[in-house]
């Protein structure tokens, strides 16, 4: 019940920010708007205000803002119908209002990040030679060495941060090393033989090979205060690097560096964002911003039925003067629907793969 609560939570607010981005950049350049639904499907409820009807729908996998004109039969009429509508708007305002959803994905994440720096602070983490986590059948496993253990010493030279343990196995050149370590009350003596392994990224590619023992430093994080100049600066350079790593993690899809079957869908992230939700609402907050980055990048794609595909054909019009062919869009858009719904397929596969473990 927590795990479909925060999908329907997390996934909500995402969708509401990205569809307000069209609906308020619609209103701005004055086009009509006859619908803002969340949600797909049959109608649960639904209250009409002035032109636009407001509505949640049963589907909670996305959202719409249907706005006056964006049908062929709607962009013919009166003249003050014509003033209401997206087709006769100019080429640079239908752009702005297509662009706004993807834009205001992105600007809701910093502004998640600089409410949460501001209230809690700016993490950091101590530096300690406290041991996170020991690889299995590594030669600190071998050797006895546990998880929580702290490194006092290596061959009897003290290690006071964690970077004296990397140089000092790094250095070794695969003699063993003797390690103290501190075990609850008491400290214990090991005798660890360093090899050589590779070092990987987070796309799990190869990027150099040294000699190491297979621990991983415990992070220990605290949070020092800041103030509003700080937990802004903040807030966009935390958002870049989750730009920075969505945009790298589509290339790294396509270069097969990461492999289709990591792809998930909607199962994954609800059962995501229920373990997120589990471990305290800063973690949820921080799984929010991610996914939210990943909306807005995903969504600028170049692929008919995406706003990114919308944005294509509008700037093939600014170039050309003049739109695509009605017939070519149309097409287009029917290609692109076809791949998103491979796509979900795909996805679900993955999901109930997962579960089921085959």
């Amino acid at each position: 019940m927590n795990t479909v609560f925060s999908f329907i939570v997390c996934l909500g607010i995402l969708i509401f920010v990205h569809e307000l981005g069209h609906f308020l950049f619609a209103k701005l350049f004055k086009v009509r708007v006859l619908k803002f639904s969340l949600g797909f499907g049959p109608k649960i409820l639904s209250k009409t205000v002035g032109d636009t009807e407001y509505q949640l729908s049963a589907l909670p996998l996305g959202g719409y803002v249907k706005m006056f004109g964006e049908n062929p039969d709607e962009q013919k009429g009166a003249e003050e119908d014509r003033a209401a509508s997206f087709a006769h708007k100019t080429v640079w305002q239908r752009f702005l209002i297509v662009l706004a959803g993807p834009v205001f994905n992105l600007l809701f994440c910093v502004v998640l990040f600089f409410f949460v720096f501001l209230v809690m602070g700016l993490p950091d983490s101590r530096d300690t030679t406290k041991i996170g986590d020991v690889t299995a059948d590594s030669p600190a496993a071998i050797a006895g060495i546990q998880a929580d253990d702290t490194i006092l010493t290596i061959n009897g030279q003290a290690t006071e941060q964690w970077l004296d343990v990397l140089n000092l196995v790094k250095d070794s050149k695969g003699r063993e090393l003797t390690f103290l370590v501190a075990r609850g009350d008491e400290e214990v003596s090991l005798v660890v033989t360093p090899a050589i392994l590779p070092v990987k990224n987070i796309f799990g590619e190869e990027v150099e090979k040294r000699y190491m023992i297979g621990i991983v430093k415990a992070e220990e994080l605290y949070y020092v205060p800041t103030g509003v100049v700080g937990a802004m600066e903040a807030a966009m350079a935390q958002t870049w690097m989750y730009i920075s790593l969505t945009v790298l993690g589509f290339v790294k899809l396509i270069q097969q560096v990461v492999p289709v079957s990591e792809l998930g869908g909607p199962i994954l992230i609800a059962q995501i964002a229920g373990k997120q939700m589990q471990a305290g609402w800063v973690n949820f907050v921080f799984f929010m911003g991610l996914l939210s980055v990943n909306l807005g990048v995903l969504n600028l794609l170049p692929i008919p039925v995406l706003d990114g595909g919308h944005l294509m054909f509008l700037s093939f019009e600014a170039v050309r003067r003049k739109p695509m062919s009605e017939k070519m869009q149309i097409f287009a858009q029917q290609l692109g629907m076809a791949f998103l719904g491979v796509a979900m397929i795909f996805v679900f596969y993955n999901d109930l793969a997962r579960i089921f473990g085959s």
